[in-house]
């Protein structure tokens, strides 16, 4: 693969650096005389392997066992849900934020980032994935050709909507408790159900706790295709968590990795069915 500059440029951000694949016959030695990829391996996975993975759903949740979480939500439109969630006391969260975090992005997007909680940033500014993590986040998607800004993509195909599992920050930045998640939950399952997404991208424990309903760890749910409601779901870190531990970021872009072969792979498919 042969990156522009731009996405050199990004993935310089995120802590990456690459060389370009070799071509047939070439030895695979960079000028200095390092091996391609010697400092980090990025991999991307044939499309066959995706179309397989997709074809063989790991974690779908019933939808009988979330109907009773959508309430009122389930028949909302967008101009509602925010407003539902603007003035919800569903919980005690309600008591401490600044303002609610509905969510932002494309409303059809292909692409939806399913976060954890707002911190202190995002309660302040009312959108998700802001500060330090949100510029780490939008390097990554860039890489990929993907952005939050419609100014930069209006094809809903480049853009991504993106939505946390609690719409309120926990004080002090503490972990969402099981009834905020749950107070919380049915209106995240409208975002999506409003979306209508091609991948979701799932950051973090309490994302991935909420959409698969599993309790194991990230590292092992990571590096395959799972499934929400039909919808092919990827595992991956959260920013904030990489920011912590440099190391695992090139694990983060094999997801993407992941995520962009799934959607593309989907696309072929339609394509030669139509």
């Amino acid at each position: 693969m042969t990156w522009t500059e731009r996405q050199r440029a990004m993935l310089a951000e995120m802590g990456l650096r690459v060389w370009d694949v070799p071509a047939a016959g070439e030895t695979g030695v960079a000028a200095s005389g390092a091996p391609a990829f010697a400092e980090v391996p990025l991999t991307s996975r044939p499309p066959e392997a995706v179309i397989k993975a997709a074809q063989s759903p790991v974690a779908i949740v019933p939808k009988a066992a979330i109907s009773s979480a959508l309430g009122a939500a389930s028949s909302m439109d967008w101009p509602a849900l925010r407003e539902a969630v603007t003035a919800c006391t569903a919980c005690s969260l309600h008591q401490s934020r600044r303002q609610t975090v509905f969510g932002v992005g494309h409303p059809q997007a292909h692409w939806m980032i399913v976060g954890e909680a707002p911190g202190e940033e995002e309660d302040r500014r009312g959108e998700p994935f802001v500060g330090r993590s949100g510029q780490l986040l939008d390097n990554m998607l860039r890489a990929i050709g993907l952005s939050r800004q419609a100014s930069e993509a209006p094809d809903p195909s480049k853009q991504v909507f993106i939505a946390n599992t609690l719409k309120c920050r926990p004080p002090g930045n503490r972990n969402p408790l099981p009834e905020e998640l749950a107070a919380c939950e049915g209106f995240l399952i409208r975002q999506i159900e409003l979306v209508q997404p091609k991948i979701i991208l799932a950051m973090g424990r309490f994302a991935v706790q909420s959409l698969l309903r599993s309790t194991a760890p990230i590292g092992q749910l990571r590096g395959r295709v799972h499934h929400y409601q039909g919808v092919p779901l990827v595992v991956t870190y959260h920013p904030a968590y990489l920011l912590r531990n440099l190391p695992e970021k090139a694990r983060a872009w094999d997801d993407l990795c992941l995520a962009l072969d799934t959607v593309e792979a989907s696309a072929a498919h339609l394509a030669r069915g139509a």
